[in-house]
């Protein structure tokens, strides 16, 4: 028997991992980030094959790493994590500074970056593990604290998109029964739950600007579930 629910105690950072050049670049939330060795420092990076950036860092050989701080803002957040290059340059409107590779290297809502040149690529099944040694990497902002993914769940109330590694089918999970019945809302675009019974106002009473606080919906993109 497997419970997802003890899934959610595996520790992750939530990172920007980027890739392509100055004519044309992509990059995607990520929360499957970690250094794999110490000399020379390699770090390994989980990318959906099915992801735009995937054709970028198989194509450059390079890839770029953006650590996040817990005050990122729902915009960056839900233009990379849910949204597809394909339909629109996520680079734009975005501070961005092109590493030694020429991979663009997104600079807002970050407090350090990493450079990696591509070594090996591992298929295991659903995505590609890029292993990249590293080759630069700078401190942007000492002052604040860096985004692990339990902040962005617990805090920021986000969910895991379907093409990352860590997504778990909400099915799966085990339901525990609630003596009070409450309506809730869902995000189309992210799947950010909107629950009446937790927070202080009720979804139908928001003003009609307000936004998803994941991913920076509208209040319209929100279904009843």
């Amino acid at each position: 028997m497997i419970n997802f629910e003890a899934l959610f105690n595996i520790s992750y950072g939530l990172y920007i991992v980027c890739s392509g050049d100055k004519n044309k670049g992509n990059g995607f939330i990520s929360n499957t980030v970690f250094q794999v060795t110490a000399e020379p420092a390699k770090f390994a990076a989980s990318c959906n094959k099915n992801n735009y950036t995937a054709e970028f860092i198989q194509k450059t050989g390079a890839f770029s790493v953006s650590i996040l701080h817990t005050d990122a803002s729902s915009d960056i957040i839900g233009k990379f994590g849910y949204k597809s290059g394909k339909d629109f340059n996520k680079m734009d409107n975005i501070q961005l500074k092109y590493g030694d590779t020429g991979v663009p290297i997104v600079i807002s809502d970050s407090i350090a970056y990493l450079e990696c040149k591509v070594v090996q690529t591992i298929d295991v099944g659903t995505h590609l593990i890029f292993i990249g040694e590293l080759i630069n990497a700078e401190l942007l902002d000492e002052t604040k604290n860096p985004m692990t993914y339990l902040h962005y769940r617990q805090v920021k109330k986000g969910v895991a998109p379907k093409n990352a590694p860590t997504y778990i089918d909400k099915s799966k999970l085990e339901t525990k029964p609630k003596g009070i019945v409450s309506k809730k809302y869902k995000c189309t675009a992210c799947g950010y739950i909107y629950d009446d019974a937790v927070e202080s106002i009720k979804f139908e009473d928001l003003p009609e600007n307000w936004e998803c606080p994941v991913c920076g919906s509208e209040k319209s993109d929100f279904i009843e579930v």
